[in-house]
């Protein structure tokens, strides 16, 4: 474990673990306010993630920005965004559970270094590595979870809501739960 970013951010840099970096065009670390005390993490970075080598870039982030925006929360001032893997899995799949597990330890660095109060997994995979292997997303998404005392929820991947626009609607009420959880924490 690190306990500094900079440092942090320099060893995953240089991470060779795992194939995926022999694809990559950029590491995607992380981007926001690392002192935050409400962290999104997704699954990987897709092709824009890649070339701009940030989280959250392509269509999907402008979706996520926006509802980000409706309950006054912002990727550079009062939240940090992070994936399970740093690297872009090859043409935008999933990140095997290999890779997830090898990639696993720079994000709960990067966790300890934040301490969040909350974390809110964008998707499937992320909900099912961080909240419990057979989280439904469909079904549990804005439900709150208790880990090692921290608030946890999963609510659908943007690029989801974007196939699938009839989910919107349940989408935007898990960003007004967490506005509302964070009123409740003083946060």
């Amino acid at each position: 474990m690190f306990d500094n970013w900079e440092e942090l951010k320099s060893a995953c840099l240089n991470c060779n673990k795992c194939e995926l970096c022999k694809g990559r065009t950029n590491l995607v670390f992380g981007i926001g306010n690392e002192n935050s005390k409400v962290m999104f993490i997704g699954e990987g970075p897709g092709e824009n993630e890649d070339l701009q080598g940030e989280p959250f870039v392509g269509r999907s982030g402008q979706l996520l920005d926006k509802m980000l925006a409706a309950v006054d929360l912002d990727r550079h001032t009062n939240i940090y965004i992070a994936n399970i893997v740093k690297c872009r899995p090859p043409k935008n799949r999933d990140p095997l559970p290999e890779e997830q597990d090898i990639c696993i330890n720079w994000l709960r660095n990067q966790v300890k270094l934040i301490e969040p109060k909350i974390i809110v997994c964008l998707g499937r995979i992320a909900a099912m590595k961080l909240i419990k292997p057979d989280m439904k997303i469909t079904k549990e998404h804005g439900i709150f979870f208790e880990k090692s005392g921290v608030l946890m929820m999963a609510t659908l991947h943007p690029a989801a809501l974007l196939r699938n626009p009839n989910n919107k609607p349940g989408a935007f009420d898990n960003f007004i739960k967490l506005r509302d959880k964070m009123k409740e924490l003083g946060l």
